[in-house]
């Protein structure tokens, strides 16, 4: 067991919240602000994770899919978001979506992601999507968890170990953003070289084959 959330150090989210609501509600009033590149660069937040996981580990991958509801995808074969178990034994998942990244959010010196725009962390994309299914693999189990503009939906679901570790996000970005979507291989060829212990591939299923939507 991990003991108490109490004792639970924080790194880059507070333990000590499931859900900022007043955070969330910020994002999605201010999207302007805190998405100026559109979905693009909600892609590029998602992705900033892995190329941590990557440059700790010293090399990683990550694929980007296009699916055919308008949805994108990004799947890394790194560790997984941290997952504890507290003192009444329940496994909670550091709180990514719902609250703030305290090393991003809100600082003016925060690392520009390869859009030029400040990184602010995985909340913004959860705030701005319809809805996004986080899917956790990590080598003490494997869990899924849905959101709506931020907010869980669900408990953490769990999933059948297939033998790797990684996070899968999956999300829809609001309506009112989707206008503005395109992505190619190049464009994602051209960010990757922010981070050179990444390689990341796009597929672009919104043309053929794939699974429908949540």
């Amino acid at each position: 067991m991990d003991g108490s959330r109490d004792s639970w150090v924080n790194t880059t989210h507070d333990w000590a919240s499931t859900v900022d609501e007043d955070h969330l509600g910020r994002i999605r009033r201010r999207s302007g602000e805190f998405v100026p590149g559109g979905p693009e660069h909600l892609v590029l937040e998602v992705v900033a994770y892995a190329a941590d996981e990557a440059a700790g580990r010293g090399g990683g991958r990550c694929v980007v899919t296009l699916h055919t509801d308008g949805s994108v995808s990004v799947k890394d074969d790194g560790r997984g978001t941290d997952t504890r178990v507290d003192e009444h034994g329940r496994v909670v998942k550091k709180p990514v979506m719902a609250t703030k990244d305290l090393r991003f959010f809100d600082l003016p010196e925060a690392e520009r992601l390869p859009d030029g725009h400040p990184r602010r962390g995985m909340s913004v994309v959860a705030a701005l999507s319809e809805w996004l299914i986080h899917t956790n693999r990590r080598a003490n189990g494997s869990w899924s968890q849905r959101y709506e503009r931020g907010v869980p939906v669900t408990d953490l679901q769990p999933v059948e170990p297939d033998g790797t570790t990684g996070t899968c996000v999956r999300f829809l970005p609001d309506e009112t953003l989707r206008s503005r979507w395109s992505l190619t291989a190049g464009e994602l060829a051209l960010w990757s070289a922010h981070w050179p212990d990444l390689t990341a591939r796009l597929e672009d299923r919104r043309h053929g084959a794939d699974r429908p939507g949540p």
